[in-house]
């Protein structure tokens, strides 16, 4: 039984799964968006979203740990120079997952998991907007 086990299997075995998932990664901070099914999608985000908040930390240990993930020493240079930076101001919430049709041979259901780039607005600034234009 897998009571309290977090995490999708994804039909893999745990060293496949780790590879694939590290390779999805790599592969997502190449090119900031990557279309995957959901699934996978949804897991990934688990891991992204964690390697950015490493890229904000930016201190040495911060980067050895996204290098034990992430395969790429210049993936991981773009993560903590360009991409962590865009992101200070947010606490959380570095992805999105938008749903494609299922696809063509086995009927999957299809996403694109990509970075959210429009600046971060809190939620407190907003009504305050809203009622000083609508008096």
């Amino acid at each position: 039984m897998r009571h309290n086990k977090s995490g999708r299997r994804l039909g893999r075995k745990p060293d496949h799964r780790q590879h694939m998932m590290r390779n999805m990664v790599t592969s997502f901070f190449e090119n900031e968006k990557i279309t995957t099914t959901v699934t996978r999608a949804k897991e990934l985000r688990k891991l992204v979203d964690r390697m950015i908040t490493l890229g904000k930390r930016g201190d040495l240990h911060a980067r050895r740990q996204a290098l034990r993930v992430i395969c790429d020493q210049k993936v991981v240079a773009k993560l903590f120079e360009m991409i962590a930076p865009r992101y200070t101001e947010r606490p959380g919430g570095y992805t999105r997952i938008i749903r494609l049709e299922n696809r063509q041979g086995d009927n999957a259901p299809m996403a694109i998991i990509e970075l959210v780039e429009e600046g971060y607005t809190a939620q407190s600034d907003a009504p305050a907007q809203e009622t000083a234009e609508s008096a």
